[in-house]
C-alpha cells in the first residue's frame, strides 16, 4: 500500500491551486503551505490573497507568506513541518540552496513545458507565440539551475489554431493536479524513474514585458495572431493607427492579398482588414487609448479610413 507523503506546498496563482487542491484530494498529506505575501490590486489598490493562499486558509492549513524567503527563521519555519517532500508550482520565487537542502526528498516542480523546451517564466505564452501545436506539463527534480533538473514524467496536450492562453493555462492546471499526484504514487511505490533532461534542446521561456504586445504590419498575419492568443489577457497586442496605440482586442488571421503590408482592404459592418506581410487581419474589435471598445466596422467609419487607405 502506498502510505501517505507529508507535502509542504509551494504556490501562488490558480493554476499552482489547481495542483494544491489535487493533492489535498488525494491520500497524500499537505501539511505545510507557502505563498506570495497579499498584494495590492484593482481600481482601489485594496490586498488581495493569492489563490494558493485562499485554499490554505479555507482548509485550515498552517500557510507562509514570507517577504523573504532566505532568513535563517523562514529556514528553520520549513524545517518544523517536518515534511518528506516540496511540491513548487509557480510560486514566483527563485529557492535558494539551503532550501532546496531543507527537505529530505527534495522538491518536485511542476512546469508547464514539454522540457527542456520553454524553460523559464513564461513557457505557455512563449509556446503559443512560437505557434507550437502542443505543450504540455513536466514533472521535475529541482537543482539549483532553471527547470533544469530530472523529469518524472511529461504528460501532453494539443494546442488548438486559435485557443489562447487562458485556456492552455486551465487545462495545464487540471493535467498538472494529476500529474504530481501520479508521480508521488510512483515515488512511495518504488516505480518513479526521473530522467535527465537533453540540456543541448534547452529553450528559454522568457518573462512577458508589456511592450512585446506592439505588433506592426511588416509581420505576418499568423505572426500577430500567434501574439494575439499568447498575450491574452495581459499585455494584450497593440498597433500604431494614425499615430495612436489602438488596443486589437479580436482579431483573426485571413488569406493573402496583393497588397502593401498596412493597406486596408475590406471595411464592412463589422470590421477591417489589413493587409500584412504576409496574409492580412481582420480586426473585429479594437480600442483606442482611454475609449470604450467598438467593432472593427465602427473604429473604421469612425477613423474615416476605407480600402485602399495605407495604415501608419
Amino acid at each position: 500500500m502506498i502510505r501517505a507523503v507529508r507535502i509542504v506546498f509551494f504556490g501562488t496563482p490558480d493554476f499552482a491551486a489547481a495542483s494544491l487542491e489535487a493533492l489535498l484530494a488525494s491520500r497524500h498529506d499537505v501539511v505545510g503551505v507557502v505563498a506570495q505575501p497579499d498584494r495590492p490590486a484593482g481600481r482601489g489598490m485594496k490586498l488581495h490573497k493569492p489563490p494558493v493562499a485562499a485554499v490554505a486558509e479555507r482548509e485550515a492549513i498552517p500557510l507562509l507568506q514570507p517577504a523573504k524567503i532566505r532568513s535563517v527563521e523562514f529556514l528553520a519555519s520549513i524545517r518544523g513541518f517536518s515534511a518528506d517532500i516540496a511540491v513548487v508550482v509557480a510560486y514566483g520565487r527563485i529557492l535558494p540552496k539551503p532550501l532546496l537542502e531543507a527537505i529530505p526528498r527534495g522538491f518536485l516542480n511542476v512546469h508547464g513545458s514539454i522540457l527542456p523546451k520553454y524553460r523559464g517564466a513564461a513557457p505557455i505564452q512563449r509556446a503559443i507565440e512560437a505557434g507550437e501545436t502542443e505543450t504540455g506539463v513536466s514533472i521535475m527534480l529541482l537543482d539549483e539551475e532553471l527547470d533544469h533538473g530530472p523529469v518524472y514524467s511529461i504528460a501532453r496536450t494539443p494546442i488548438g489554431p486559435d485557443e489562447r492562453s487562458p485556456d492552455i493555462f486551465s487545462r495545464l492546471a487540471q493535467i498538472g493536479g494529476r500529474e504530481i499526484v501520479s508521480v508521488l504514487d510512483a515515488i512511495e511505490s518504488g516505480t518513479a524513474r526521473a530522467v535527465e533532461q537533453d540540456h543541448g534542446a534547452a529553450t528559454f521561456a522568457a518573462k512577458i514585458e508589456k511592450d512585446e504586445g506592439d505588433v506592426a504590419w511588416t509581420l505576418s498575419a499568423k505572426s500577430i495572431y500567434d501574439r494575439f492568443r499568447a498575450y491574452d489577457p495581459w499585455p494584450g497586442i497593440r498597433a500604431t493607427i494614425e499615430g495612436e496605440p489602438v488596443k486589437l482586442i479580436d482579431v483573426r488571421p485571413e488569406v493573402a492579398v496583393s497588397a502593401a503590408p498596412g493597406t486596408v482592404v475590406v471595411v464592412d459592418r463589422e470590421s477591417f482588414v489589413v493587409a500584412t506581410a504576409n496574409g492580412s487581419l481582420r480586426v473585429l474589435v479594437a480600442q483606442r487609448p482611454g475609449k470604450p471598445r467598438v467593432s472593427g466596422g465602427d473604429f473604421a467609419r469612425g477613423a474615416r479610413f476605407a480600402a485602399g487607405t495605407r495604415l501608419s
